[in-house]
């Protein structure tokens, strides 16, 4: 699987690099940052239903909370990025965020995945 600008998708590398990384090394507590994928989808009927991000970021939670399940200091995990913004190599056109911005009119559109990541906070669990 690819996001929409070619990036692969593989969740179970997270678990392999944080393995390695504390197998290698004597590390503090661990924080995923700025972890998301860009899918373009636009607004429809006032909503945005951006179920490949939701999907990233289910399985990418999941396998956090199997590292903590083994035994690894995971201490939080951010969603890159909370609003679409100006991507450094591509401009405006790709959409990471959990709300969508339209660059022309700054008009903002909670996607269905920032509904979903607020349940997960609410929560403290992964919602299906």
């Amino acid at each position: 699987m690819k996001t929409d600008i070619g990036w692969e998708v593989y969740a179970p590398a997270l678990k392999s690099l944080v393995e390695t990384l504390y197998d290698r090394y004597t590390l503090p507590v661990c924080y995923i940052t700025e972890n998301g994928a860009c899918y373009n989808m636009g607004v429809d009927n006032g909503e945005v239903d951006d179920q490949p991000r939701l999907d990233y970021y289910n399985d990418h939670l999941g396998i956090v909370a199997d590292l903590i399940g083994d035994g690894f200091p995971m201490k939080g995990y951010f969603a890159w990025s909370l609003m679409d913004n100006f991507e450094w190599a591509y401009g405006y056109k790709p959409h990471f965020g959990l709300v969508r911005v339209e660059p022309s009119s700054l008009r903002r559109v909670p996607k269905a995945s920032a509904r979903w990541y607020a349940d997960v906070i609410a929560q403290n669990a992964i919602v299906n």
